[in-house]
């Protein structure tokens, strides 16, 4: 083994192949997999979808569908550069896990970014968030897929998400509405960054919805982030669930797929969506039980009692503080 070779296996090669390894076989067994989960070719709307039955969006997918969500802090997924702080490759900064099954509400396990994990070629556990400016959204995947406990095949799909599809996302479904606990304002020069939100229920634009899933005035706030990253998320199934919002997802999920990195098709797009539609209860968000915080430790760990698989089960509700 070269010396290159040691340095990008890290500490730990045998792991590190393994992983390897496992993706390999994966890759394999989640391509004929979904063929069953999906066995005919794309289908997209051929009439105007009809809010009373999502199945004319396209057909739902036969068994459940597990979608690694990553939000990324560049303002586009090709920008080298995150123009945030600190400026540099990309960082992810929200991760999730959405489950997708017909009849049945979303599930969704909001993963810590700050959470402390081993990465191949580091010697100094890392926040999960860095998995993705060190190695993209395969090491992602990979990390993710062991944290939580998944099986091989999971997650089938991925969706990389920039900050300009989120905007355009919000302005497309024509604004959102919150209701916010307190007011937030913040500016920061160095990244042309302004926060101005007031408390109580306001409507949002993409832009303001940006603010409020961007918004952490200091880096032990990753918590009370993923809080509100909730109530937007919430906001906007709310959104998708007005009488004229099916009609307009085939135009509006094309516009976002071509702004995200996804290994989703344009049929599944649709598929899913029909399948988020299918129910009528609201998402149903967790995330992991993490461990009292260490002073001012930015990093975070699980809790000791913690099982996996961590998800769907497991999991807890996340509150601010902490």
């Amino acid at each position: 083994m070269t010396p290159q070779q040691r340095r990008w296996l890290g500490q730990h090669p045998t792991r590190t192949l393994l992983r390897i390894a496992t993706a390999a076989v994966a890759v394999g067994l989640v391509g004929a997999a979904l063929s069953l989960v999906w066995p005919e070719a794309d289908r997209v709307a051929a009439d105007v979808p009809s809010a009373e039955d999502p199945t004319s969006l396209a057909p739902f997918p036969s068994r459940p569908v597990t979608v690694l969500v990553v939000g990324v802090d560049a303002d586009r997924v090709e920008d080298s550069i995150n123009q945030a702080a600190p400026k540099g490759a990309p960082n992810a900064d929200m991760v999730m896990l959405v489950r997708f099954l017909a009849g049945q509400p979303l599930q969704i396990l909001q993963l810590p970014v700050e959470l402390a994990v081993h990465l191949p070629g580091r010697k100094a556990m890392q926040p999960l968030g860095a998995s993705y400016r060190l190695g993209g959204v395969a090491l992602t995947t990979d990390v993710v897929r062991e944290l939580v406990g998944l099986p091989a095949d999971e997650p089938e799909r991925y969706v990389v998400v920039p900050r300009r599809a989120l905007r355009d996302l919000v302005d497309g479904l024509g604004q959102v509405e919150v209701t916010l606990n307190q007011s937030y304002s913040h500016t920061d020069r160095s990244q042309n960054y302004k926060v101005n939100l007031q408390a109580g229920r306001q409507t949002l634009n993409g832009a303001q919805a940006e603010q409020l899933a961007r918004f952490r005035a200091t880096p032990l706030e990753e918590q009370a982030r993923r809080i509100r990253q909730q109530w937007l998320l919430l906001a906007i199934s709310e959104q998708l669930r007005q009488p004229n919002a099916i009609t307009l997802l085939p135009g509006l999920l094309g516009e976002v797929a071509s702004e995200v990195n996804s290994n989703l098709s344009s049929g599944e797009w649709l598929s899913l969506a029909a399948a988020s539609l299918s129910s009528d209860q609201p998402p149903r968000i967790s995330t992991l039980p993490l461990a009292p915080r260490a002073g001012k430790q930015t990093l975070r760990q699980l809790k000791a009692d913690a099982s996996r698989p961590l998800w769907p089960g497991g999991s807890s509700t996340d509150r601010p503080g902490g």
